[in-house]
């Protein structure tokens, strides 16, 4: 007789909202997936991504066991977890003997964000490594926002955050919430939240080359050319003291040069940048008198505002804008959260430029070269060059600029491993997989995210299924190497024996009982969360200068020298004769940008059916958007295939003709090309796409920061 039905009370992993789950199970069986209607933060919410859990975990194609490539390179053989794991780390030492320590590196993916064992365990195995050669997909996503936050309150990941729930003028730069479920803003029932702030009389403005989802709800659209927005905020910083508008007496207190400001902005007016941006000068005026009128706002920018050429400088700007408005550490401003596991005490707080990259020079941040350096480290002969590979769930081949150079590139390597349970673009060309198991079968605490949500709360979702005796979980497997690591450098080994018995649940323990938090007048527990399976309400968020601010006189350090010092590479960039003429480049090409889809995280997704099919009324979800006037220019139709090509490649795929892109811009999603040789996930090569990173260029960055220029990339199209 089959056990009866149970229920358990979980989280979703697969994006940042922290989205309470219901999990319904008999044995070993998942029956259904929906919102928990109990849990204080997403009350009952749930976006379709949810139900990808089960298809994770059920996927035939998914790896259980360890593989090896079979000797001849054209398959794969299952071996022991023993086997594999010793010979990891063999491989790994022999070739740091052979050519040196710098020889090994790694890339980490996103998914370890959304993993407490990774987080907490992983770098056990990174510093057993030794290695400076460390890569993640930070730099090709928020690695403006960090260096913002470590210059200007000491610590890479205090990045304050929307208080949406009390906000009356929500300003969006690059961001589509309603696809992204928030983006370093936890944030559940995002649709919900922006129409309540336009039902107690608040706007919600959204600026963005593209109308996506969250402009398509918005008070307000405004098209802006890709990679201009350092023009626009200042521009709008210019207005703040041009119409008098500057309100930051308050923060005055704790950044005593902030009206310095002033002297930096003074050139770029809004009629000197208005037809640079695509806007006009009454426009840019009317942004920035509508959100000093209304009370507590909030100028949030995101993706699209990090991954251009000026996104530090962005970000910069955007966090001074809110700052000159007092909206910073306001309630319904930017604020700081107080997460009950507070990690960021123990954690480093971000170190700049303290080593550089072997090749180009770039410098690293938090002890990681920027992503865009990866293949010419690989392909470059000489002292240091990485001879070996270790991927941590990532598919930097898919998802790191001019994928088709590091794919090639990760043909001249002489080990790879991937801790990864799919055979992806990138796990391919590993000698070694170790599978973890899926989010349902490990405990879960969301260490970074509480970091970053929209309210305080805390929650411990234990795991679901029972690990299987014949499977590790993430934190096993990079335990297990470092401990080999160290042993086989001669190093001792003993505490090891004290974190196998701590676990992760451990060190989530220690920091709940030493954080400012208490229910019910008991100290928050690991034990007293898992009473409580729906999760605790700690409160809205609360202002928290200068307690928030990491640096030691407790002061906001601007960093003038640092941020202010881009404007020299912006003036030449924008300010050049032909271009600022014309507002456009010489060539006419389009600019290319990215876009998701609330069913697509990354490349994650895509061997799930439900999460692939019905697209697009039948059609590929990967297409090219342009603009009619873009397409009557080329004589393209609807729906016909054109090739786009840039500096370092060409794809093709189908063009969707719309009116919600601007002019001049073409939108292709991130995420796709699962049409390499050698890749196992069925379905996702079914609905194959291509790889956007096939365009863009890896000798493109911003040079600020070393983070990856992913939109605003010259290109070109033709009828295929």
């Amino acid at each position: 007789m089959p056990t009866e039905k149970q229920k358990h009370y979980s989280t979703c992993t697969l994006c940042e909202a922290m989205c309470g789950i219901e999990v319904t199970t008999q044995e070993r069986d998942i029956l259904s997936i929906v919102g928990d209607k109990l849990n204080p933060f997403s009350e009952g919410h749930v976006c379709p991504k949810a139900m990808a859990l089960k298809d994770l975990y059920e996927d035939p194609e998914r790896i259980r066991t360890p593989l090896e490539k079979t000797a001849d390179g054209n398959g794969w053989q299952e071996v022991s977890w023993d086997y594999a794991l010793d010979k990891v780390a063999s491989s790994l030492f022999e070739v740091q003997q052979k050519h040196g320590t710098e020889s090994v590196a790694t890339y980490l993916g996103n998914p370890n964000a959304h993993n407490m064992g990774s987080i907490l365990f992983g770098p056990y195995f990174y510093r057993a490594l030794k290695s400076h050669n460390r890569y993640s997909a930070t730099s090709v996503d928020q690695l403006p926002h960090h260096i913002v936050s470590r210059q200007l309150f000491g610590h890479q990941s205090q990045i304050p955050i929307p208080d949406i729930d009390h906000t009356q003028h929500f300003m969006i730069i690059g961001g589509n919430p309603l696809a992204s479920n928030g983006s370093i803003m936890t944030v559940p029932h995002i649709k919900r939240r922006l129409k309540a702030v336009q039902a107690r009389g608040g706007k919600v403005v959204v600026i963005d080359p593209k109308k996506s989802e969250t402009a398509d709800m918005s008070s307000e659209h405004h098209f802006i050319k890709p990679g201009t927005d350092a023009l626009l905020m200042l521009a709008m910083i210019h207005t703040l003291f041009d119409k008098q508008l500057v309100d930051a007496d308050e923060l005055l207190n704790f950044a005593a040069d902030l009206l310095e400001v002033e002297k930096y902005v003074a050139d770029y007016s809004p009629k000197r940048v208005a037809n640079l941006i695509g806007m006009s000068e009454a426009q840019i005026i009317g942004l920035v008198g509508s959100f000093c009128a209304a009370g507590p706002a909030v100028c949030y920018g995101r993706m699209g505002a990090s991954v251009q050429a000026f996104g530090t400088l962005t970000q910069y700007l955007i966090m001074l804008f809110n700052m000159l408005t007092g909206n910073l550490d306001r309630q319904g401003g930017m604020m700081f959260t107080q997460p009950a596991a507070d990690f960021l005490p123990h954690s480093g707080r971000g170190s700049i430029g303290n080593f550089h990259s072997r090749v180009r020079n770039l410098p690293a941040f938090a002890g990681e070269f920027p992503v865009s350096a990866l293949a010419e480290e690989i392909i470059t002969e000489g002292e240091g060059q990485i001879k070996a590979m270790v991927i941590g769930a990532g598919n930097p081949i898919l998802t790191t600029p001019n994928g088709q150079q590091l794919d090639k590139a990760f043909e001249n390597l002489d080990f790879v491993v991937a801790v990864d349970f799919y055979i992806t673009e990138t796990s391919r060309h590993a000698n070694i997989i170790l599978p973890p198991v899926t989010s349902l079968e490990r405990d879960h605490y969301d260490i970074v995210f509480h970091n970053f949500a929209v309210r305080n709360s805390s929650k411990f979702s234990p795991a679901i299924f029972p690990a299987a005796e014949t499977s590790k979980t993430d934190w096993q497997i990079y335990l297990g190497l470092a401990e080999r690591l160290d042993k086989l450098n001669g190093l001792p080994t003993d505490r090891y024996q004290t974190l196998w018995q701590k676990e992760p649940k451990g060190v989530v323990d220690d920091l709940l009982k030493s954080g400012r938090y208490r229910h019910e007048g008991e100290v928050l527990s690991v034990d007293l969360l898992l009473k409580k399976p729906h999760g605790i309400d700690l409160g809205p968020l609360q202002p928290d200068l200068p307690e928030a601010i990491f640096h030691n006189d407790k002061k906001i350090h601007l960093s003038f020298d640092y941020f202010m010092a881009d404007l020299v590479r912006l003036d030449k960039q924008f300010f050049a004769s032909e271009f600022a003429t014309s507002g456009k480049s010489a060539d006419d090409s389009l600019q290319l940008i990215g876009r998701r889809h609330l069913k697509t995280n990354n490349s994650w997704l895509h061997n799930s059916k439900r999460m692939v099919k019905g697209t697009n009324n039948g059609q590929s979800r990967c297409t090219a958007q342009i603009h009619p006037d873009d397409a009557s220019k080329h004589n393209i139709q609807d729906q016909q295939m054109i090739t786009v090509t840039s500096r370092v490649g060409k794809v093709s795929l189908p063009v969707e003709i719309t009116e919600k892109i601007m002019p001049g811009v073409i939108s292709i999603p991130h995420g796709w090309g699962h049409n390499k040789k050698g890749s196992q996930w069925q379905t996702a090569e079914q609905h194959a796409g291509v790889s956007v990173n096939d365009l863009t260029d890896e000798m493109v960055l911003d040079e600020l920061s070393g983070n990856a220029v992913l939109n605003g990339v010259p290109v070109t199209i033709a009828a295929a």
